[in-house]
């Protein structure tokens, strides 16, 4: 049920929301130059890599050894305001009714965090992973790592449909009111360096 649910939900999505989809692309296009969606590998279930898209928030700005700089830096106005509606993840329907992600899971974070996870941290890819997720609404990126990966790791032992029709509502709310959009002193969070010893 919940695969058919997230087929039919994207797939209406995209049809809906593609005037939307068009317009932030041209603004994108306008004010980031090209390309206007950003790609990156990222785990999904069972760890499987995916090629995720969303539109691009940041500058490609770099410093005199060619490393980009740091968020703060990079991330524009325009890139402020997809990510605080959340208008920067719309592309990751395409995702959904592909298959490699959900509507409603854990986040698919970094590759690179793989390795950090202990044992109980990484059956939060037993399931797809989502556009938004338990811990989402729960204080996305307002909370430690710590916290998230509980709150991943409850939404695995307990996810149903009615669970996630639920989320897709409280996700909605906080997309109003934007709340939890940075992680405190970050233009977006921190990143995860692991907790194991």
């Amino acid at each position: 049920m919940k695969r058919i649910f997230d087929v039919i939900v994207s797939s209406i999505a995209l049809v809906l929301l593609s005037p939307i989809l068009m317009l932030v692309a041209g603004i994108a296009y306008f004010k980031l130059g090209k390309p206007v969606l950003f790609r990156q590998i990222r785990p999904g279930r069972n760890g499987r890599p995916f090629r995720m898209i969303k539109f691009r928030t940041m500058r490609n700005a770099a410093d005199a050894q060619g490393r980009p700089l740091p968020d703060a830096e990079r991330l524009t106005p325009f890139g402020r305001l997809l990510r605080s509606t959340s208008m920067d993840e719309l592309p990751e329907l395409w995702n959904v009714f592909k298959g490699d992600m959900s509507l409603v899971g854990p986040r698919p974070l970094l590759m690179e965090y793989l390795p950090h996870y202990d044992a109980r941290q990484a059956r939060r890819h037993q399931v797809r992973p989502g556009i938004t997720g338990w811990a989402q609404v729960n204080g996305r990126n307002a909370i430690t790592w710590e916290e998230k990966f509980e709150l991943d790791v409850w939404y695995v032992d307990h996810h149903s449909l009615w669970l996630d029709i639920k989320i897709i509502f409280m996700t909605i709310k906080k997309v109003l009111v934007r709340d939890g959009i940075n992680a405190e002193g970050e233009a977006t969070t921190t990143k995860f360096r692991g907790n194991r010893p």
